[in-house]
């Protein structure tokens, strides 16, 4: 089964107090390649996301977006100078008993201060934050995975069609391959019959001739072999796994034997038909390139 290298998939939700928001898509590529645009802090995380991917494809063009943000208040360490805390109290106590100040020195009056207190984040724990990644990663991964499936069906099935067209061609000029021997031989003839008149010729030297050149524009191992390239096409359609590459290879085959047809014939009807393999073969070729 074909898998096209061309998918998208994004998702978002909150996880462990973070707001994680994952979005990944690929296009087709020779190898594999992943960039990533990910939160400052967390791009640690950038080569497990690129080995997460590559447990999943073998091969494409991969651009990853990650955003990684704390729910208000979720992860932060609240700490007190309480130095300055104690010193505040003490000055509070000094002004109140000096100037015989009504109130109390309480926590009500010491937190209007606020710069006994400071806020900073709280380290790190790297394996739970990609744990909380993957989560929200794995959706995202999956959409992708299934669009490349439905557009690999799709190839497939262009594939297919395309190289049925191929086969209805090339029966074709199985069918006149013959026909340029039988016309070559009474153009020949009818040439020396022409030259000569009513004078005898040598018939078996016109026959000689016609097996010689019957023998250069002899295309059976041709036609055979790419009868065969088809055989092994349909079983690289069929297969589990990436076969892009190997189906290339296979179309490069394909275009190689054709040429050779084409070099061999001396029929305008074969040329034409020839042409018309050779597009098609292009088309398939093209359709090719976004196979894994």
């Amino acid at each position: 089964m074909l898998k096209s290298m061309t998918g998208y998939g994004r998702n978002e939700d909150i996880v462990s107090g973070r707001h994680i928001v994952f979005e990944v898509k690929s296009v087709n590529h020779k190898y594999f390649e992943c960039s990533a645009r990910i939160t400052r802090g967390c791009l640690f995380l950038e080569e497990r996301l690129k080995a997460y991917l590559q447990e999943k494809v073998s091969r494409g063009k991969f651009d990853v977006f990650l955003q990684v943000e704390n729910v208000e208040g979720a992860g932060a360490i609240v700490e007190v100078n309480h130095a300055l805390a104690g010193a505040y109290y003490e000055a509070l106590r000094e002004v109140k008993e000096r100037y015989e100040l009504p109130g109390q020195v309480d926590l009500a009056l010491l937190s209007r201060y606020s710069d006994i207190f400071s806020v900073r984040k709280a380290p790190e724990d790297e394996e739970a934050l990609w744990q909380a990644v993957r989560m929200v990663a794995e959706p995202a991964v999956s959409s992708l995975l299934q669009m490349r499936e439905t557009e690999g069906k799709r190839l497939e099935q262009d594939i297919r069609e395309k190289a049925g067209v191929i086969l209805g061609l090339l029966e074709e000029i199985e069918k006149r391959s013959p026909e340029t021997v039988r016309l070559y031989q009474e153009r020949l003839q009818g040439r020396i019959q022409e030259l000569l008149g009513d004078s005898r010729f040598d018939e078996q030297r016109v026959l000689t001739e016609v097996a010689v050149f019957a023998d250069k524009v002899a295309i059976d191992e041709e036609t055979v072999r790419m009868r065969s390239h088809f055989g092994q096409l349909e079983g690289l359609l069929a297969a589990q796994g990436p076969t892009g590459r190997k189906i290339d290879f296979l179309v490069q085959e394909m275009n190689r034997e054709v040429n050779t047809i084409g070099s061999k014939s001396v029929n305008p009807e074969i040329a034409h038909l020839v042409v018309d393999i050779k597009s098609e073969i292009e088309k398939i070729r093209e359709q090719v390139q976004n196979v894994e």
